[in-house]
Order: C-alpha cells, then structure tokens, then sequence
C-alpha cells in the first residue's frame, strides 16, 4: 500500500487573493471555505481525493522565515512555454532569481506573497 498527496497546505497573509491567483493559474475552482479562514481550492468536478492534489489556502501572520524547502512545479497544457509566461506574469505572477544560470529549460516565478515555483518546458496533457 502507498500513500498519494490529496492536498497541499500553504501558509498566506491573504488567502483569497492566493485562491484567486492559483485558480487562475491551475484552472481550479473553489470547494470550500473553513472558519478559520481557509479556503480549498481543486478541479472542478474532482475535489479532494480526485487524480489532482488540491491547495488549501491558510492564514496566517508568521513571517516566512527564508526560502521555501518545497516548491510547486506547473506545465502548461494547451500553449507553448512562453505563451504561458506571459499568462502567468499577467496574472500577477512574477520573474525570481535564485541563482539560475540562464540556460535553464525553465522559468522560476513567484506568486503574489513570493511562493517560488517553475513554469517548466514541457507541455502535458490535460486530465
């Protein structure tokens, strides 16, 4: 038996405006609200426990303490690379440098709170 990742947690200042952002770019849909604020966001028809780990948005006032020892990875499914740069930066997304060489396959961005994440090379299909 194996275990398989069913949601990601992450810790925002904003949780609607992260829900808004990574909606957007996953092309998930709200599943739910708690009343600690939090809000779960997934594909739309699946939810929690579907082939797609969903995000759940959290508050929280903790200063972030350095870099990130998790990262997402995201691949486009229905444009080329650079037409998905430029959809991610128009949504808020922004360039980061992490010490890249500049001959990397792929792009190192942030999401509006500085969550650093790839846009990778490689189109995937969509599920």
């Amino acid at each position: 038996m194996a275990c398989r990742i069913s949601e990601l947690v992450i810790d925002c200042a904003d949780p609607g405006r992260l829900a808004a952002f990574w909606s957007e770019v996953l092309g998930y849909v709200e599943l739910g609200r708690e009343d600690d604020g939090s809000i779960e966001i997934g594909p739309s028809g699946a939810g929690f426990g579907g082939p797609q780990p969903t995000l759940v948005l959290s508050p929280s006032s903790d200063p972030r303490p350095g870099k990130l020892r998790l990262h997402i990875d995201v691949n486009a499914t229905d444009r080329d690379q650079d037409a998905e740069l430029q959809r991610l930066l128009a949504l808020g997304a922004r360039r980061v440098d992490v010490g890249q060489t500049g001959t990397e396959s792929w792009h190192v961005l942030a999401d509006p709170e500085g969550n650093e994440f790839c846009l990778l090379r490689a189109r995937l299909q969509p599920l």
